[in-house]
């Protein structure tokens, strides 16, 4: 397989989960501005829409959007608890926190990055941001991990969205149970390996 990247981007997610997952992989770095591959090649032709993350199977088929590469990465290794199995309440719950966090969170802050944002914009947007990782923050009350006692894709894609904030203004330390799961995610050796791998890490 073929794990298209930007340093720092949503592609953080599911890199994380490639390495929690232990599968074999290469990493290609996308310069999004270019929509060009470290090597000259032209990205759109891999993905039309020229984000990442885009992952590209042994048979050549691509997987794009970020949700649906880390299930797909999951069900490789079913018995990594990285996602609930098919066929459980608990797997549609999953499914109901990975679409909170691509279209509450993702989608939220990833617009503060945006040049073309009004200033006078930027402060209601960071407000919407704050009330839903508040949220994320009392689900982590009780629990470790976002499903529960065992870390998910779920949990790497919430620390790669939330790990923006300090980019774009939003302050999450009042946040204690979320800003505690960070630096938990941030200890784990595969997160780690993610993180130096995109020159991200020490």
């Amino acid at each position: 397989m073929k794990l298209y990247y930007s340093p720092g981007a949503c592609s953080l997610s599911p890199h994380i989960a490639l390495r929690e997952a232990g599968l074999p992989f290469d990493l290609v770095q996308v310069d999004l501005g270019t929509k060009k591959t470290k090597d000259g090649a032209d990205f759109t032709k891999i993905n039309p829409n020229g984000y990442v993350p885009a992952l590209q199977l042994g048979d050549n088929d691509v997987l794009t959007e970020g949700p649906a590469i880390v299930q797909y990465i999951a069900d490789q290794k079913p018995d990594s608890g990285l996602f609930p199995k098919a066929g459980g309440k608990d797997r549609y719950h999953a499914q109901e926190t990975l679409n909170f966090i691509t279209t509450e969170l993702h989608k939220t802050i990833g617009s503060l990055f945006s040049k073309d944002m009004p200033d006078a914009y930027k402060p209601v947007v960071q407000k919407k941001a704050m009330a839903r990782l508040a949220h994320v923050d009392g689900r982590l009350a009780s629990k470790p991990f976002l499903l529960g006692d065992k870390f998910s894709v779920a949990d790497g894609y919430l620390f790669t969205v939330a790990g923006w904030g300090q980019h774009v203004g939003l302050d999450i330390s009042p946040l204690k149970n979320l800003s505690g799961f960070m630096g938990r995610v941030a200890q784990r050796p595969a997160v780690q390996a993610a993180l130096k791998a995109e020159g991200l890490g020490k």
